[in-house]
């Protein structure tokens, strides 16, 4: 299917999507609910890793560019392996990836923890190791993605993934960053292993999610290169998901630009104690747990371009409002806002690719969209430490904040082209339903008079 024909075809089935789910279908099934716990499960202990990974690195190093380099190298994978991922998620069986990708990355984990404890971690186990755990995160994720239509109806989609987002959020900022800190207090290697036993408990229930297996492959059994280049060809093909795509990509970079460099931030300029760093990390958790659960109901209400445009030109704020806060209690409040600036375009833009994007083509596209999305985190991060090292650790926020306020008014124009091209296309696609309806109702009508 060309891209042309796939967005007409799509937008009528957004368009659909959108409407008020029947009653049959307002409970999310068992199988997600397996998900949910799996996803509650790992993120938990990934907000102990959160927490631990930097407080490990700043008793090695308090350079803030390698420091920089051990959050570039957990998201290299997303520049480098994106593309090849979402060939293999859309060619093999979804659940059986996710769950091999959680073990491998308890092991590494493991590993982490072990040479934690007889004192042979460096700022190079820690760059491999968060290599080798993005590397697994890139299958992972995109294969979650990719399995979520096929364990919930289309109408249900924005409900799930805001349940996703708020049990994502609880564990990776809420409960994960204060149990890790308090763990790392106590022995620099519990949060490892707890991130370990989370991920090994989450590779438990996701072998237990049901089949629904690969998605519909061609008759002829495309090689993985065609495989990526079909994907690519689709988002090049759709406009809004494209400009989405790109201003993704801006947005993640400006906030590794500050996420690199945090928790010298808060140790060194706001003098922030460990326990007080969990903390810290955990203030975002709260708004992000009040989008989880609102912004389903909120960018309802507001529309698709509201709900793109305002979160960004928060978030671009609350970026600066970090960069010249006074003290701790100041950062936390603006984390959170920018907690539920980010929970809400999260949910906008996931929930879009999975109504939009043909299901045979979910994987592909959405590794497509990640690595232009996510690609360039690792220079972000690394912009943030050389930046701060010339700079100041307030410089990087900033920095980032003016970067996210003017792609998006720079984008504006492009957003608002696409989302009128969109909804012309709805349009047509409604009109010739209305039409094939009304002949086939002028058909039956007369061929009732003949008999």
């Amino acid at each position: 299917m060309t891209p042309s024909r796939t967005q007409d075809t799509t937008q009528s089935r957004t368009q659909d999507a959108t409407q008020a789910p029947s009653r049959a279908t307002t409970r999310l099934g068992r199988p997600y609910w397996r998900l949910w716990w799996a996803n509650t499960v790992s993120s938990t202990g990934d907000g102990a890793f959160v927490a631990a990974l930097p407080l490990l690195a700043v008793t090695i190093t308090r350079d803030p560019r390698l420091v920089a380099v051990v959050t570039a190298a957990t998201f290299l994978p997303w520049l480098l392996l994106s593309l090849p991922a979402g060939a293999v998620v859309d060619r093999y069986d979804r659940v059986t990836l996710m769950w091999r990708a959680q073990a491998i990355q308890a092991a590494v984990v493991t590993m982490i923890a072990i040479l934690i404890v007889f004192r042979e971690a460096d700022i190079e186990v820690l760059a491999a190791a968060g290599f080798l755990l993005g590397s697994a995160e890139v299958i992972f994720s995109n294969a979650a993605q990719a399995v979520l239509p096929a364990l919930v109806p289309p109408e249900l989609l924005p409900k799930a993934n805001g349940s996703q987002q708020v049990s994502l959020t609880v564990g990776e900022s809420f409960l994960g960053p204060p149990v890790g800190s308090l763990l790392f207090a106590a022995a620099a290697a519990l949060p490892f292993g707890l991130d370990s036993a989370s991920f090994a408990g989450s590779a438990a229930l996701l072998a237990r999610l049901p089949r629904p297996g690969p998605a519909a492959q061609d008759a002829e059994h495309p090689s993985i290169r065609a495989q990526v280049a079909e994907g690519l060809r689709w988002l090049a093909g759709h406009r809004l998901l494209r400009v989405v795509a790109v201003l993704l990509g801006i947005f993640n970079f400006a906030n590794q630009m500050g996420q690199a460099i945090l928790v010298l931030l808060a140790t060194q300029t706001l003098h922030v104690s460990t326990r007080g760093f969990g903390l810290l990390l955990a203030a975002s958790a709260v708004g992000s747990v009040i989008g989880g659960l609102v912004n389903p109901l909120l960018t309802r209400h507001m529309g698709l371009l509201p709900s793109l445009v305002l979160p960004a030109l928060v978030d671009a704020a609350a970026f600066v409002g970090i960069g010249l806060a006074p003290g701790p209690l100041a950062v936390a409040a603006l984390l959170g806002v920018q907690g539920f600036s980010v929970t809400m375009w999260n949910v906008v833009t996931i929930s879009l690719r999975q109504r939009i994007v043909p299901a045979r083509l979910l994987g592909r596209v959405n590794s497509v969209y990640r690595m232009l999305g996510w690609g360039l985190m690792p220079l972000g991060a690394l912009a943030g430490g050389f930046v701060a090292h010339a700079a100041g650790l307030r410089a990087p926020y900033v920095v980032a904040g003016l970067l996210c306020a003017l792609s998006t008014l720079a984008a504006l124009p492009l957003l608002l082209a696409a989302n009128r091209a969109a909804d012309r296309t709805a349009s047509r696609a409604a009109d010739r339903t209305a039409s094939r309806t009304a002949k086939s109702a002028a058909k039956g009508t007369t061929e009732g008079a003949e008999a």
